[in-house]
């Protein structure tokens, strides 16, 4: 009769698919960190030729941009989403006294803080530089910030209200928002000529990261 050792129990379904995404999406990450930092030249063309236009066409449509910069620097900025992720964190404390997730849920933020700004001083790349810009940013260009920080807030926040059980409405609109702010910050923030195409590319893959990261460790210490 064939026995499983205990020292390697049988994971079930959702933690062996979610252990494999963590897999592609790390996979995926580390590939588009070298391409980047080897300046790989049909990645920098491609992201030359995206940023040459979308910068065109923001210069050809000031309201639009203007609405772009609203939205990047106000709704969708990182202070906002790591405001909206504390709150979650408290309503967690006040309403279900659920301090180990809501410690869970600022420390995966702060992480994604640390993350980001780590790999901008590491791969130390230049953000676009254009003689008429339409708006400006600090720091290095690689990753987006806005793109990681949004990633992770909004998906971590998902993910509790699936765990929670909303009704089908709120859980359809919970959705939608999310996924029009991360899909969103992300084109703004090429829109507005502040960040390469692969900048946000990169947010968006390791942001996705720590939240597969983050739920499985979630799910280890609560089943």
């Amino acid at each position: 009769m064939h026995t499983r050792s205990v020292d390697s129990p049988h994971r079930p379904p959702a933690q062996r698919t979610a252990a494999r995404l963590a897999a592609v999406l790390g996979l995926c990450s580390v590939v588009l960190l070298v391409l980047v930092a080897a300046e790989w030249h049909p990645l920098m063309s491609v992201d030359g030729d995206l940023a040459r236009t979308t910068h065109r066409w923001a210069l050809a449509e000031p309201g639009f941009t203007h609405v772009c910069r609203i939205l990047t620097d106000w709704v969708w900025d990182p202070v906002t989403m790591r405001l909206l992720g504390a709150a979650a964190a408290l309503w967690l404390v006040w309403r279900y006294a659920a301090w180990w997730t809501a410690g869970w849920l600022v420390v995966t933020s702060a992480v994604g803080t640390l993350v980001q700004q780590g790999l901008k001083a590491a791969v130390d790349r230049d953000r676009p530089v254009w003689p008429d810009p339409v708006d400006s940013a600090h720091y290095q260009a690689y990753p987006s910030g806005h793109a990681l920080t949004a990633t992770v807030v909004l998906g971590l926040l998902l993910w509790l209200l699936h765990r929670h059980g909303v009704s089908r409405p709120v859980w359809r609109a919970a959705v939608t928002v999310a996924v029009v702010s991360v899909v969103g910050v992300g084109l703004t923030r090429i829109w507005l000529g502040v960040h390469w195409p692969s900048d946000v590319l990169g947010g968006w893959l390791l942001g996705a990261l720590l939240v597969v990261v983050a739920v499985m460790a979630h799910r280890r210490r609560h089943p």
